[in-house]
């Protein structure tokens, strides 16, 4: 008698019986056929296993349909309110950095990155101002930051601003040189956001309806209160997180983007018609 080692059947592919395949995935061992092979670091992986890495790695999403960070801390607004507290101590040392930074209507067409860069500025003199901005950022930006996700809160927070600065400028003249600064247009914006998002959520907005109501009394009784970057920065506010709450309902994230694009589009077009079309009709009187 004879010994001859019993061979079993050839290994063959999971998804194609009917190929024969001595090459296997190096994740999860079972042979693959040629159709079935992808490229890895290492060898060879089956369509299986890299679709399921990819499932794995697809990024988390907040509840408003955000990219998710990794971390729970609020980075973006400790960076913004570190921005401006740094600024703001800038201005203290030389008055050069109001000069540089403060938006007035005379020069917002010929330096338009006025427009952001004064909601990075407050008031050297009036210490309150800062204050009260940082405040009201610290108790709502780590909230809708961790609603949003980052982008998307930082995408607010600038179009805000941006619309609280061009709605100042909407009702002053062509050649004014009153120069204004402050968050207050960005932190406006946040506040109509969160009352629009609360609301959509299905949660309490009547203490941030009180809070915009006061501010908004005050803004008329207290001198000096650019009221109009106010108004400019809610309302755009309220109208980006319409379009966020909108593209949850929907599932479709280009609604988001779009409504972002489309108020920061619409702000500055307000500002060239008046700015830029409509200018060069005013004469502004040389004393």
């Amino acid at each position: 008698m004879s010994e001859q080692p019993i061979s079993g059947p050839p290994p063959t592919c999971p998804r194609h019986p009917d190929r024969v395949s001595y090459v296997r995935c190096q994740r999860c061992g079972r042979p693959a056929c040629s159709d079935c092979q992808r490229p890895a670091a290492v060898g060879v992986q089956c369509v299986d296993c890299v679709r399921e890495a990819a499932r794995a790695d697809r990024p988390t999403l907040t509840p408003l349909g955000g990219r998710a960070s990794r971390s729970d801390t609020p980075y973006l607004t400790r960076v913004i309110v570190a921005i401006c507290v740094l600024v703001y101590l800038g201005e203290l040392a030389t008055p050069q950095v109001y000069g540089e930074g403060a938006l007035a209507a005379f020069l917002a067409v010929d330096q338009p990155w006025r427009l952001l860069t004064s909601a990075f500025l407050h008031s050297p003199s009036q210490i309150f101002h800062i204050v009260f901005n940082m405040m009201a950022l610290w108790f709502v930006g780590p909230y809708l930051e961790g609603l949003l996700g980052r982008a998307r809160f930082l995408g607010l927070y600038l179009v805000s601003a941006l619309a609280g600065s061009v709605t100042y400028l909407l009702f002053q003249p062509v050649g004014s040189t009153q120069g204004v600064v402050g968050a207050s247009g960005a932190v406006f914006g946040l506040f109509g956001a969160l009352v629009v998002l609360q609301r959509h959520l299905g949660r309490d907005s009547s203490a941030m309806v009180g809070t915009i109501a006061i501010n908004a009394v005050l803004g008329f009784v207290i001198p000096n209160v650019a009221w109009q970057a106010h108004l400019g920065g809610l309302i755009a506010g309220a109208a980006i997180a319409a379009g966020f709450a909108l593209a949850r309902q929907r599932r479709a994230p280009a609604i988001a983007w779009g409504t972002l694009g489309a108020v920061a589009g619409l702000t500055l077009a307000l500002f060239v018609v008046k700015y830029v079309i409509l200018a060069p009709a005013v004469v502004i009187p040389i004393a």
